[in-house]
């Protein structure tokens, strides 16, 4: 084993050398920090400086066709507290002052820890006035808690339309799952209606501030004077084709009745009126819903939540009698000619079907006008299931009608195959469709397919889609003004039927039929009325109409449940609303009937 002596020379040689080379690489280290790698370290060190601040944007707001304001936004303040900051300790205080029940700051903590912490958390909207003062008295001992500018909805020209706006709430964890890339816990979105449909169009897009914080948290001054700050953009605005003003009418005339009412324009489905009664109040919406308010609604047996527009199914009663004359029109299984003899009811089997008078001889024209169970009894076997269930399917029944909600339902259009499924094979007879021919037994129709329906009669055979936004705007966006246009499906049949069941439908108004109360001094009404059978109580009261009958501007359907014949209440609302809107039009375009003496 070799030993080295180093004496005390060498030792401080070799001390030296080594405190010259640390100080060399401390001398390389603080050269690299501050010359070489400068900005990569003051990034670092600004992230933990810098605070990035949500801005909301507003949100798109309602116009009617008319431009006057249905849906604006008011500003809210919403308490928040951020996980990373918040100070535990904070929790008996904050709970004891807005009065939340005991562990209930601990839940909400619970419940978004999937979430980042750096992410506030939105506790309690619609702070008072006392609450925020008591806020900003308090902010400098409450460590992550501030409170937010949110919006919320209101309704300026004071209609309710609450079945077709809808309401905002808060975002539930299986949307914001789908959609964390632009939401964040507690954001407001469109729940049902309009509001929910067209959602990415009204929430407009966020904005960020970006601000240094001090070692508490709280707030120093705007990072670079605000100049990197993203400015949140609003949303699209939408003008509607409701009619405020007409919507107004219905609500003051369907006062507490149920039903409902959908005013269509025949010539493109753009919705002027939408009505499902009982209704609620939006207002309760707009912010934080009562749980008292919520429970009312809930068990309410008249079920006010429930759209009876688009999603009742009833009986469409002598309503749907013209589709029956067209598709045997239209298929040559009868003629205009063509006449059945009506003597107060129809014998099928061992069954009498009765009507509701004793017409005599009558051709397809007059059994609409005097609306004449027996010949309808008749002509669905004449015609044919199949057929019948052909035309049904033309104008859209048993399936949806597409419009702009979601709440849209099918209703049921019976058919070979579904009297199969629910009788079985072969164990049904021709004598179960009869009374089908008169829009009675398993046919089930919602308003709104009622009144695509009445519409697509009333401009000779164009279905449309039924849509309550014409356009959307915003100056503030790349793309200004989105138009929204519907194209109508033009139906395979011939015009000549079309008239035929047209003049049937003015005769019902203007000659000898169940529609007479309708007659509006001059303004030429056309239309039907119908009772849907209600084995549950009274029966339901149906009235489907358009005018003017020469160059049709309005399409009505209306329905009033448990009132009976449809030519005592629907059908003199229907002839409120009518007269009400186009006698308001007048010098506005809509074309009048001259003194018109057709039979």
């Amino acid at each position: 084993m070799t030993f080295i002596d180093l004496n005390s020379e060498t030792r401080m040689k070799v001390v030296t050398i080594v405190i010259v080379t640390i100080f060399l690489f401390l001398g390389f280290r603080l050269y690299q920090l501050q010359v070489v790698d400068w900005e990569k370290y003051a990034v670092a060190s600004e992230k933990n400086a810098v605070k990035e601040k949500i801005i909301e944007p507003f949100r798109g707001v309602f116009y009617d066709r008319n431009w006057n304001l249905l849906v604006d936004n008011q500003p809210s303040y919403t308490l928040r507290i951020t996980p990373k900051e918040f100070d535990k300790s904070l929790i008996p205080l904050i709970e004891g002052y807005f009065k939340f029940p005991k562990g209930y700051m601990a839940n909400v903590l619970r419940a978004n820890r999937s979430y980042s912490p750096f992410i506030p958390i939105k506790i309690l909207r619609g702070l008072t006035f006392k609450q925020i003062s008591w806020l900003e008295e308090n902010a400098t001992q409450l460590l992550g808690v501030d409170y937010t500018i949110d919006m919320e909805r209101i309704y300026p020209f004071g209609v309710s339309v609450s079945h077709l706006f809808g309401y905002c709430k808060e975002i539930s964890d299986k949307q914001l799952k789908e959609n964390q890339e632009y939401y964040l816990p507690g954001d407001f979105v469109g729940h049902n209606g309009l509001e929910k449909f067209y959602e990415e169009y009204l929430r407009g897009l966020k904005g960020k501030r970006f601000v240094f914080i001090d070692a508490h948290g709280r707030e120093i001054s705007r990072v670079n004077e605000g100049n990197n700050d993203i400015i949140p953009q609003q949303g699209y605005h939408a003008q509607l084709s409701i009619d405020g003003n007409l919507q107004k009418k219905a609500e003051e005339l369907m006062l507490d009745k149920q039903g409902a009412i959908v005013i269509l324009d025949p010539r493109n489905g753009e919705i002027l009126s939408f009505l499902s009664k009982p209704d609620f109040n939006l207002k309760n919406f707009s912010g934080v819903t009562p749980v008292k308010v919520w429970r009312q609604l809930n068990n309410d047996n008249s079920r006010p939540l429930f759209n009876r527009a688009t999603s009742s199914i009833y009986p469409p009663g002598s309503c749907y009698k013209m589709l029956s004359a067209i598709g045997a029109l239209q298929d040559k299984v009868i003629t205009e000619s063509y006449t059945y003899n009506c003597g107060a009811g129809f014998s099928y089997g061992n069954h009498f079907y009765k009507c509701m008078g004793v017409h005599g001889s009558v051709n397809v024209k007059t059994a609409i006008e005097k609306s004449c169970n027996t010949f309808f009894f008749s002509l669905i076997l004449k015609m044919g299931f199949e057929r019948w269930t052909k035309y049904g399917d033309m104008f859209g029944f048993g399936k949806k009608t597409n419009i702009d909600i979601l709440e849209d339902t099918k209703g049921i259009l019976p058919s070979v195959d579904y009297y199969n499924k629910i009788y079985g094979v072969k164990k049904w007879t021709p004598g179960y469709i009869v009374s089908l021919g008169v829009g009675q037994g398993e046919l089930g129709v919602t308003p709104l397919q009622m009144a695509s329906y009445i519409s697509a009669i009333a401009n000779g055979g164009t279905l449309y889609r039924p849509h309550a936004v014409k356009k959307f705007f915003n100056p503030a966006a790349k793309e200004k003004e989105i138009i929204i246009k519907v194209e109508g499906k033009k139906l395979p049949i011939d015009k000549a039927v079309m008239d035929i069941v047209r003049e049937g439908t003015f005769l019902v108004v203007n000659g000898a039929g169940t529609a007479g109360m309708v007659r509006i001094d001059g303004i030429h009404v056309a239309g039907k009325t119908g009772t849907a059978q209600n084995p549950h109580g009274n029966d339901h009261s149906w009235f489907v109409g358009y005018a003017p009958y020469e160059n049709p501007q309005i399409a009505i359907a209306i329905i009033v449940e448990n009132a009976g014949f449809g030519g005592t209440v629907a059908a003199p609302i229907g002839k409120q609303l009518i007269e009400f809107y186009l006698k308001k039009e007048k010098g506005s375009g809509v074309i009048f009937a001259a003194n018109k003496t057709e039979e």
